[in-house]
């Protein structure tokens, strides 16, 4: 072919229209025959598009071009290489850009309004901070629950005809059955919860349910004081025990919790008189009748001789404390700080920043499970036996080292949606509704009584609270609520409890936190929000 320059050559191609019919139509892959010039051209352009996206990048450009020149033999070299390069420009322009670390920002428009550049994050629970409306509908909902499932009802024993004044009740009167018991150490958490959730709300429907069950079970005590108690039966729903828990106490599981509800109704100025005989009765067992160790240590036979089990720092330092209020002896506070201390030195793992759940005496090593509710039991006994420990205590700083070391490795191992697991250092195992709304309650009234820093805490408390609210159904049931729990000394023991609805352990906590949280959005996080995408408190906005 005759040596012309690119222009010349378009000028003559324009002047001489003849010598476009001499150009034959192609067959090649990607068109069919008789298509024009162009679509070649466009073939070339969808190959070096998608090689480009398939990752080929500039390495096709060579193969491409000797399929021009193959294909179109009777253009010059000069001519296909023009063909090749506007199809493989026009494809590198089109194609998707890589990604890269800093995201491109979008155009603006002609307003000073910016234009998002993406869809909001999809959070698996709402994330912006619950509002105190918001926090008490979910307690007023699981009250309303409550109401029927943890009726109080009293009957005759033998004859179960119901009675309904408590002035004339049957020689052997006992609780119906319902779907939770009236005395255990469940609901005595749950009584210490509505009881704070009545001083945070001034709702006095929280403190009429208190006040319904705890006179009605000082009631049935009474009438059997001076009558042979009942034998245990575990097929009876729980009545017997119920009675002769409140009258014979023979574990910290039956005094602890009930012990300290009781002493904190009395103080609220609920049938203070009535309540008094139980209360001497529960703390006389736990200071003189619980098995010890020789240096005072509460602990059980059970499952194995000289075991301490995590759980009873909550079943004893509560109610320890709260009678060295009611009292204003300083013996109760020794003893409540004496064994947080002890505990502490057999079964708090600092490395960790968390306690683990069980201690055997004769066992070497001793392995460390970390059970989520026993960590919850840990953390609150020491918030409320901070809350009444004379500043100059001995053991005051000892305990708010612990109190503060635990909170921060909490902190560290919420999951991404706000709960925490049932072994707390394995992810493996599931959500469990109950630890979590301990954590959130025994972290919240630390920021709120200054222990804990609000900058710190307040964006996780915010996140815990949506989490564990989330549990509470439409009925007012507490789902994922881990069912009671023994102590082992292995992986699979913790990881497959089942959970239940009827796990009682999940209430309480709720109207624990709740109150809590309400407190926190009126005082330390009053101005809580979401500024630059995440969850921030200014305690400077405190009111």
């Amino acid at each position: 072919m005759d040596k012309l320059s690119g222009k010349s050559r378009c000028s003559l191609a324009r002047s001489a229209p003849h010598r476009r019919k001499h150009i034959a139509p192609v067959r090649f892959a990607g068109c069919e025959a008789g298509a024009p010039l162009a679509m070649f051209g466009r073939s070339l352009r969808e190959r070096a598009l998608t090689q480009r996206s398939a990752g080929m990048g500039w390495r096709c450009k060579s193969s491409l071009r000797s399929e021009a020149e193959e294909r179109l033999p009777h253009m010059s070299k000069f001519a296909t290489s023009l063909l090749f390069l506007s199809g493989f420009s026009l494809a590198f322009a089109q194609s998707p850009t890589a990604p890269t670390d800093t995201p491109t920002p979008a155009a603006q428009p002609a307003t000073s309004a910016r234009t998002p550049t993406a869809s909001a994050p999809k959070y698996p629970v709402p994330y912006a901070p619950a509002s105190v409306q918001e926090i008490r509908a979910v307690m007023d909902r699981v009250l309303g629950y409550l109401e029927t499932a943890n009726a109080v009802k009293i009957v005759d024993a033998e004859t179960e005809a119901p009675a309904t004044d408590l002035s004339h009740l049957p020689e052997k009167p006992s609780f119906a059955k319902t779907d939770f018991r009236v005395v255990s150490y469940e609901w005595g958490v749950t009584y210490s919860g509505m009881l704070a959730a009545a001083a945070a709300t001034g709702d006095k429907r929280y403190t009429h349910f208190v006040d319904e069950r705890l006179t009605a079970i000082a009631a049935v005590a009474a009438k059997w004081k001076d009558q042979p108690l009942p034998e245990r039966n575990f097929r009876d729903g729980g009545r017997s025990y119920q009675i002769r828990s409140v009258l014979k106490p023979s574990a910290l599981d039956d005094c602890g919790a009930m012990g300290a509800a009781m002493i904190r109704a009395s103080r609220a100025g609920i049938h203070s008189e009535q309540l008094r005989p139980w209360i001497d009765n529960y703390l006389d067992w736990i200071s003189h009748g619980q098995y010890r160790f020789a240096d005072g240590t509460l602990a059980r036979n059970r499952p194995m001789k000289d075991a301490l089990w995590l759980d009873d720092l909550y079943m004893s330092v509560p109610a320890l404390s709260q009678m060295g209020v009611l009292t204003g002896d300083g013996k109760y506070f020794d003893d409540a700080a004496r064994q947080i201390r002890q505990f502490a030195e057999r079964m708090f793992v600092p490395e960790k920043g968390l306690w683990r759940h069980g201690w055997i005496q004769a066992m070497t090593p001793h392995p460390a499970f970390f059970w989520g509710r026993a960590n919850g039991w840990a953390i609150i006994a020491m918030a409320e036996l901070l809350d009444v420990l004379p500043e100059n205590h001995p053991d005051r700083e000892k305990i708010l080292s612990l109190y503060r070391a635990q909170a921060a490795a909490l902190a560290a191992l919420q999951d991404k949606e706000g709960r925490w697991h049932q072994l707390l250092d394995h992810n493996d195992t599931y959500h469990e509704t109950s630890a979590s709304t301990m954590f959130v309650y025994a972290i919240a009234h630390g920021v709120n009584k200054g222990w804990l820093d609000p900058l710190a805490y307040v964006p996780m408390l915010s996140l815990g609270w949506n989490s564990v609210a989330q549990q509470v159904n439409a009925q007012g049931q507490v789902e994922n609520t881990c069912i009671g729990t023994g102590m082992a000394f292995d992986p699979a023991f913790y990881a497959y409890r089942p959970v239940s609805v009827y796990a009682a352990h999940g209430y309480g906590p709720i109207f624990l936190a709740g109150a809590e949280m309400i407190q926190l959005r009126q005082g330390k996080a009053a101005k809580i929000s979401v500024s630059d995408g995440g969850v921030h408190a200014d305690p400077r906005h405190e009111r």
